[in-house]
């Protein structure tokens, strides 16, 4: 149940497609966290929480294609929140994606990011709950890339994510896993125990192969699938996204 402080600041409220999206403000640790909630037409389902990849933002293409994807055919709400150094985290938020990317792993080095976004979605989860229409359902969490580097420790120490679609990432790569913060993703992945999807691409020119299916060797959830396809990190097949959507769809709605 969320936490007696939790807060949540609505920016705004727009209606698209049928779909509701209200952009809003948590505060975590002192931090001012950006997110955006899509809500469908109907009473939503469950709720699923959008991690984005390195470089990104809560509302960069496929994570948007996703969220109203999760409303328009399976009746779910979704949230995803800036991560560190990402969107309107930044002083800059129109920056480049490189120098955005040069300023994560920087600061993957400099300080313990991933501590700091479990806080970050533990909090932002409290105050989307204060709503009443999220408070009781049940919750999914979907991120790629590093989605899954901060994904995999949240939803290890979160019982209220019920099910988990990660993946393009490993223990170690060309996105700021290795050393502590690999280790720590390995550690992480051992204590999950909910059902999990996950996605590797055979030509991953950012995560090695084995690196991505040592991770999914680890993952403990005793319900777990691997889906592999060819391609560089960013060809995912769109049917697989969707395959994944489905999954937590599924997953939720037998919760």
């Amino acid at each position: 149940m969320p936490g007696g402080d939790a807060m949540i600041e609505w920016l705004s409220d727009d209606l698209e497609r049928d779909i509701r999206e209200r952009r809003f403000v948590t505060q975590s640790a002192g931090r001012r966290v950006p997110g955006l909630l899509w809500l469908p037409h109907q009473a939503p389902r469950g709720l699923v929480l959008l991690g984005h990849g390195a470089s990104g933002h809560k509302r960069m293409a496929y994570v948007l294609d996703v969220a109203r994807r999760l409303a328009h055919e399976h009746g779910l709400a979704a949230a995803a929140i800036d991560g560190p150094v990402h969107g309107d985290r930044r002083a800059d938020p129109d920056a480049g994606e490189m120098e955005v990317f040069k300023d994560f792993l920087a600061a993957v080095v400099e300080r313990d990011l991933v501590e700091g976004m479990v806080e970050d979605w533990t909090h932002a989860l409290d105050a989307l709950q204060t709503v009443e229409a999220l408070a009781e359902l049940p919750v999914g969490y979907w991120g790629l890339s590093m989605g899954t580097t901060f994904g995999v420790p949240f939803v290890a120490q979160e019982p209220r994510v019920q099910a988990a679609a990660m993946g393009l990432m490993g223990r170690s790569g060309a996105v700021g896993t290795s050393g502590a913060v690999g280790d720590r993703l390995a550690r992480d992945a051992a204590a999950l125990s909910c059902p999990v999807f996950f996605l590797v691409q055979w030509d991953d020119e950012l995560i090695p192969r084995p690196a991505a299916l040592e991770l999914f060797d680890r993952i403990g959830s005793k319900r777990k699938t691997l889906h592999a396809n060819p391609g560089r990190h960013v060809e995912v097949p769109n049917a697989e996204l969707q395959a994944s959507e489905a999954f937590l769809a599924q997953t939720l709605a037998a919760s």
